[in-house]
């Protein structure tokens, strides 16, 4: 330890923290009765606590943390480039680990996507997705497509143009009057199926309302943008891969963008590298589906330095490529493409490819699967779902009570050694790639036991 930590009570550093750091999605007030955990140390998938106590790390440190704290892969990686180059501007500069990192990622989409963007965050490499997309309609002399369309209960990050084609109020409303409105179209959201409909019967359908859309408003819309397979920060809603091949050839017949926001779902999550890749084929017509735009972060560095990318086609690279730099895209990060950051993505992706990573985590999702069935068969629970190494399911308590229930819930996992934290009403596991059996059995029984515990006070 070091002299500001080695003789500190954990009592002293947790109010330390609450007197000088504002922490991000919290009201500080809550602090004053749920627990802020001070962390020294991770190894696998577990975190320690200064106090020696140790926390399952279900959630992956907020959907990033792939294969475990402290990989020594890519710990060597880092290592290893760190003596080499820390950072170097992009712009007129140029370096090894990004080209590396672009070329692996344009072959992972067959080269459909050959062209990377980068950033820093989630929401920054929305945020070029939306710019990039109006910005070569106007070159292309379409200048009057500049509207977008969301998807109810979307999210796309919480800075000005990502929360305008964002949907869920607790983040939008406050800044509702700073925002540029964009059209929200019908979720294709499962849990939305009528009686005796499929949730492919819920995708169609939502695929018909965009389509209505699209007539009307066609001509001034630039993008679609969606999660695909899985609506994260809205509840975990999920949907069939149908309605992305659909959106697809929508955007085609109407000549409007299509956005994948895969920064949640990408690298694996949903049981493909790209969730895009599970539409392929979900459509007679479509033998395969990429959008005009796809933006990563979160997993693509492994959970180890703040990295997005948006990669995009060739004919929207083109659409930039002249003589006039006002007609080139003037956007930058002073980050982008640090070497660091993509070292860290580099090693990610080894790890893929030299542990089978999708395959290996088809059965450890089938392990967690039938683990968690007596859960799913709790009569105050609804719509258990999985998709990949996604696990969710709904509480049956009253609106009112969503937020004490989450709050209780992360209370009560806390003390039985897991990092949960529910959205609202739903339970969600979103656990890394490297659980071993006794790690699943641990968390399937320990989930269960925490919401036991905490459904029996509502």
């Amino acid at each position: 330890m070091d002299k500001y930590t080695q003789s500190e009570s954990q009592s002293d550093m947790v109010q330390r923290s609450l007197h000088s750091v504002w922490h991000p999605c919290t009201q500080m007030q809550h602090h004053e009765s749920v627990p802020l955990v001070p962390v020294s140390h991770g190894r696998g998938a577990w975190l320690y606590g200064s106090d020696g106590k140790r926390y399952l790390d279900a959630i992956s440190s907020w959907w990033v943390n792939l294969f475990g704290h402290a990989n020594p892969r890519i710990n060597a990686a880092l290592k290893d480039q760190l003596d080499k180059l820390e950072h170097a501007m992009l712009a007129g500069l140029t370096h090894e680990p990004v080209i590396r990192l672009s070329e692996k990622l344009a072959a992972l989409t067959g080269h459909a996507l050959g062209h990377c963007f980068y950033a820093s965050d989630g929401a920054s490499a929305v945020e070029i997705a939306l710019k990039m997309s109006f910005h070569a309609w106007r070159n292309a002399g379409h200048s009057e497509k500049r509207e977008f369309i969301c998807l109810q209960g979307s999210y796309h990050g919480e800075t000005i143009g990502a929360l305008a084609v964002t949907d869920v109020a607790l983040f939008r409303d406050a800044y509702g009057p700073l925002l540029h409105g964009a059209h929200v179209a019908m979720s294709p959201d499962a849990r939305a199926a009528q009686k005796g409909e499929t949730a492919a019967d819920v995708a169609y359908r939502a695929a018909h309302a965009l389509e209505l859309l699209l007539q009307q408003r066609s001509t001034h819309i630039a993008a679609l943008i969606i999660e695909p397979l899985v609506q994260c920060a809205t509840g975990m809603a999920m949907h069939d891969p149908v309605y992305l091949a659909q959106a697809r050839a929508l955007c085609d017949k109407y000549e409007v963008h299509l956005i994948f926001d895969e920064i949640a779902v990408g690298c694996g999550r949903t049981g493909t590298f790209f969730a895009s890749e599970q539409a392929c084929g979900a459509s007679p017509e479509t033998a395969a589906v990429w959008p005009d735009f796809v933006c990563l972060s979160k997993g693509i560095s492994g959970g180890y330095l703040p990295l997005s990318l948006v990669m995009t086609t060739d004919a929207i690279y083109q659409a930039f490529y002249d003589a006039d730099t006002a007609r080139g895209f003037l956007h930058s990060h002073s980050y982008t493409g640090n070497p660091l950051a993509c070292r860290a993505a580099l090693a990610t992706l080894a790890i893929f490819d030299e542990d089978d990573v999708l395959n290996a985590n088809r059965a450890r999702a089938q392990r967690l699967t039938a683990a968690l069935q007596p859960l799913a068969h709790h009569d105050r629970v609804r719509n258990f779902r999985q998709r990949g190494m996604i696990w969710a399911f709904d509480a049956v308590i009253d609106d009112a009570a969503a937020s004490r229930f989450s709050r209780r819930f992360f209370t009560h996992a806390l003390q039985n050694e897991l990092l949960l934290r529910p959205i609202g009403r739903t339970v969600y596991l979103m656990p890394p790639y490297i659980l071993d059996d006794a790690e699943c059995d641990i968390l399937a029984a320990r989930t269960a036991s925490v919401f036991e515990s905490t459904i029996g006070h509502e």
